[in-house]
């Protein structure tokens, strides 16, 4: 498989790699410059060269991945009888230098409800690197002529996320689309809706947080009908409300939207954090190599 088919279906699996490419090579070397190869958690696509090149390249690779490391670095190996090396001798009489480039898994944000609040907000988030979902009851709010498209006009005209707009009659049904680890904002136009996409969220135990917007008098109620549902209060602690940055007061949509945006991207960084700190606390050593490139 080519490499670049490799990383798209990667990327469509939500699952993070590595590019390694053969930048610089002096003297021999088993392959010219500009050869790459995709390393994931548990396969390898297309090849550098082999032998102790490409499993000391493939080693450091996964060190990378358990690490959640997003810093491209360079790799310089001699390929020499003299050079110390883990793999097996090549003595093809060159140096190369190899770059490792981490592919992380995008950070997926689902927006239940399009409203004024949720359109700013779709504003804001576009211009991040997300998956960003824009789930709605109503077509009307979901149409090209109020949001844009991607490139072309609107809301989304210039935005870097990949945006994927879900028209649902019965929104809570959107739930079913999103990635484990996706942030949750509910903001619909109705209650009713409200109660239902949260009541369904957090019969989801692999989301990354449930935001849901309201007052204090609306979470009261909602406690009440969310424990007739058969939430616990383990369940009800999974939501926060109301939601965005307490620092940044005020009702303006736009605001609101500022606000929101901020938390979400912290919730997206403390859950990157704590992805790395338990890879350095624990886990398999993911350092050995495959046995061999999976074409």
């Amino acid at each position: 498989m080519d490499w670049l088919d490799a990383l798209r279906r990667l990327r469509e699996s939500r699952t993070p790699a590595v590019i390694v490419t053969l930048a610089i090579v002096r003297g021999h070397a088993p392959r010219n410059g500009g050869a790459k190869m995709v390393v994931a958690p548990d396969r390898v696509f297309g090849t550098v060269g082999g032998g102790n090149l490409e499993a000391t390249a493939i080693g450091r690779a996964r060190e990378l991945l358990v690490s959640g490391s997003v810093e491209p670095e360079l790799l310089a190996l001699k390929l020499s009888d003299k050079a110390t090396t883990e793999y097996g001798v090549q003595c093809c009489g060159g140096e190369v230098t190899l770059m490792l480039e981490p592919v992380r898994v995008v950070p997926s944000v689902a927006i239940f409800g399009m409203g004024h609040v949720g359109l700013e907000l779709a504003r804001v988030l576009a211009r991040q690197e997300l998956e960003l979902h824009l789930v709605d009851s109503r077509a009307e709010m979901l149409s090209a002529e109020r949001i844009g498209e991607p490139g072309v006009s609107g809301v989304l005209a210039d935005a870097v996320a990949e945006v994927r707009v879900h028209h649902e009659p019965v929104p809570e049904a959107g739930l079913a689309l999103l990635p484990p680890g996706a942030h949750v904002l509910i903001m619909t136009h109705d209650h009713v809706e409200d109660l239902a996409v949260t009541d369904t969220a957090l019969r989801r135990d692999d989301l990354g947080s449930v935001g849901l917007i309201g007052s204090r008098s609306k979470w009261a109620r909602f406690r009440t009908k969310l424990g007739e549902l058969g939430h616990d209060d383990d369940d009800l602690a999974r939501v926060t409300t109301p939601i965005g940055v307490p620092e940044v007061a005020g009702k303006a949509p736009a605001t609101i939207a500022v606000s929101v945006a901020a938390r979400i991207l912290q919730l997206i960084e403390e859950a990157q954090s704590a992805e790395v700190d338990a890879a350095d606390t624990g886990g398999a050593d993911a350092s050995a190599p495959a046995a061999g490139p999976a074409e």
